[in-house]
């Protein structure tokens, strides 16, 4: 990356301290390398969620090579949901430390470099992200790993349920599945939608079945289990009973889908 390109990357990150700044950095048509400065959508400052307007705009200027954000008070160093975005969004990562210096200004330090490597997130003890690493994420990535289904994703924003949607209840159909008949039994990749702490459908496991969760199997019985991921929370594998089955709301079965989106037996 070239030094100017650098030095506008630095004065990004300065400039929205003590948020995260976001850019992408475009080759143009007359082979210009060129940061661009996109706006942060996300609210607080622990991370960041690019306009979708800015980056549009971005391609219009030419090819996008790279993507950008700083890490206020934090080493320039990927965290876990950094490396499954990056690795979404196929292109390399820079992230620049920012930090508040001893006069009490703003200044960069570390500008650390990433590119994808096929890294992909473990499914127990995962930090939680939202949007990245969420509750629908360990969904798609179990169903990915174990079953080799490719479900689809859905944008969602943080503090979604707190308002008037209800993404569960609305797109569970649009991503293959159908609610269980109360006469059907819970078979291992069912879904469960729970209501916890809110009045919208807001969270999800998948139904591992009967396993041991203890490191001991001979000494401890099968429970049901559930895998889930908790906002704020490591992601988990738990008994599925007691609380749990208080807050489900629905339960659901993957079914399939056919080239036209519809549910098919």
């Amino acid at each position: 990356m070239r030094k100017r390109t650098i030095a506008a990357i630095r004065a990004h990150a300065i400039a929205e301290y003590p948020r995260e700044c976001c850019g992408l950095v475009v080759s143009t048509p007359a082979g210009q390398e060129r940061y661009v400065r996109c706006r942060n959508t996300a609210p607080g400052t622990d991370h960041f969620m690019m306009s979708h307007e800015d980056y549009a705009a971005a391609e219009d200027l030419g090819q996008v090579v790279a993507l950008v954000h700083s890490h206020p008070d934090a080493p320039a160093r990927p965290s876990a949901a950094d490396r499954v975005a990056c690795e979404a969004s196929g292109l390399p990562w820079y992230i620049v430390e920012v930090r508040k210096g001893d006069d009490g200004e703003a200044t960069t330090g570390e500008v650390h470099a990433f590119a994808p490597e096929g890294y992909q997130a473990p499914l127990l003890g995962r930090p939680f992200a939202h949007g990245v690493l969420d509750c629908y994420a360990i969904i798609r990535d179990w169903y990915a790993r174990a079953r080799g289904i490719e479900l689809p994703d859905f944008e969602r924003e943080d503090g979604w349920w707190e308002g008037e949607q209800e993404l569960y209840l609305d797109n569970f159909s649009k991503a293959g599945f159908r609610p269980l008949a109360q006469t059907e039994q819970l078979q291992p990749g069912d879904v469960i939608l729970m209501q916890v702490q809110s009045k919208r459908t807001n969270h999800a496991g998948i139904y591992l079945g009967a396993e041991p969760l203890a490191e001991r199997p001979d000494l401890h019985p099968m429970a049901d289990a559930m895998l889930h991921h908790l906002y704020g929370r490591p992601s988990e594998r738990v008994v599925y009973g007691g609380y749990w089955r208080d807050v489900t709301r629905l339960m659901l079965r993957y079914i399939s889908l056919d080239q036209s989106g519809e549910i098919t037996a």
